[in-house]
């Protein structure tokens, strides 16, 4: 779901396109009058901003959207040169210049199935269409969609709106459109498609099956859990292991293949993937490698797995505790 794919759909004027919403809480404004940190915070404070939304960011190069679920950040795309993926919330952070000096950005609230649709269509590749299908033409589309009883979402570009459609058996079953015509759905749809009788201008895209929108683990996690090993490596050199580090990789690469989360940490100096993955699969990866780590570092006659755990979570215990770490270890720590 997370890997780079061509961004060969993507309009060259993406710093046109706008998405449907439900209401507008940041109509689009510069990014240098907006502190973008202070506003996903406020998301979560302010009672009245709780609410399913998305914030998105033109920036020169990259185009970059925080997905909120309640006030909360639950996810983050991005599309560059490299192509259109989720990323890491901190990472799509760190993108966003300190002083930007261009920029726009918008905050939107949205229906939770829109914010899946958008996701999953900036993170994971289209299905084809087949040979010689003429996909702007509804005559020909919808038919064919009915006909094979499709269940999944299409979205549709056309000039500078962005809409999209969820199927269910091959009837659409919600439409989210940027459009403000007046009409049915059915006359609102139709104009996408022969807007102003240019349809060569529209874009269809589909995707089979959608998911509700998958939720990262927060930031702090990451980083609570990540100094965590590190000092659990240090910890244990200082106790005279100076094998510590390699039986920290050891483990790691022993746990990889079913811990994929694990390729978010870094015990030899390589560069640490990005975490992508929800708090339970974090913490599972996590305590997985704590127990593999300890098992084969910790000198049993010298010091205990539970007093080295009991130092270096203490000052965080209610966090990992939320996180249910201490459930999944073998130790009693608290």
């Amino acid at each position: 779901m997370y890997s780079v794919f061509s961004p060969r759909w993507m309009p060259l004027n993406v710093a046109a396109l706008r998405f449907p919403y439900v209401r507008v809480l940041l109509p689009r404004t510069r990014l240098a009058y907006i502190h973008v940190r202070n506003l996903l915070t406020d998301a979560k404070r302010d009672r009245s901003a709780r609410v399913s939304a998305y914030v998105a960011l033109w920036l020169p190069e990259e185009f970059v959207v925080f997905y909120l679920v309640r006030g909360e950040v639950a996810n983050a795309t991005i599309r560059d040169a490299a192509g259109t993926r989720a990323v890491a919330i901190a990472t799509a952070l760190d993108r966003i210049p300190s002083e930007p000096e261009y920029g726009d950005i918008c905050f939107h609230e949205a229906d939770e199935q829109q914010l899946a649709c958008m996701f999953e269509s900036l993170s994971r590749p289209d299905e084809p269409w087949s040979a010689g299908m003429h996909v702007t033409d509804p005559a020909e589309l919808f038919p064919y969609l009915n006909a094979m009883a499709f269940d999944g979402f299409m979205e549709i570009i056309a000039q500078d709106t962005v809409n999209y459609l969820v199927f269910n058996n091959g009837a659409v079953q919600r439409a989210f459109l940027s459009t403000t015509h007046h009409g049915t759905t059915v006359d609102r749809v139709a104009k996408l498609f022969a807007r102003e009788g240019r349809a060569e201008g529209t874009q269809v895209r589909r995707w089979s099956g959608l998911d509700p929108l998958p939720t990262q683990a927060p930031p702090g996690l990451v980083v609570a859990y990540r100094e965590l090993a590190s000092a659990l490596v240090e910890r244990l050199r200082a106790d005279g292991h100076e094998s510590a580090g390699a039986l920290a990789e050891q483990a790691r690469q022993n746990l990889v293949a079913d811990h994929p989360a694990l390729n978010g940490f870094s015990f030899n100096g390589r560069p640490a993937d990005d975490v992508i993955v929800d708090t339970r699969s974090l913490t599972g990866a996590t305590a997985a490698w704590i127990k593999e780590f300890l098992f084969a570092a910790v000198d049993h006659e010298s010091s205990s797995a539970e007093s080295v755990l009991h130092d270096l979570t203490w000052g965080r215990r209610h966090l990992f505790q939320s996180a249910g770490l201490y459930d999944q270890l073998p130790w009693k720590v608290l």
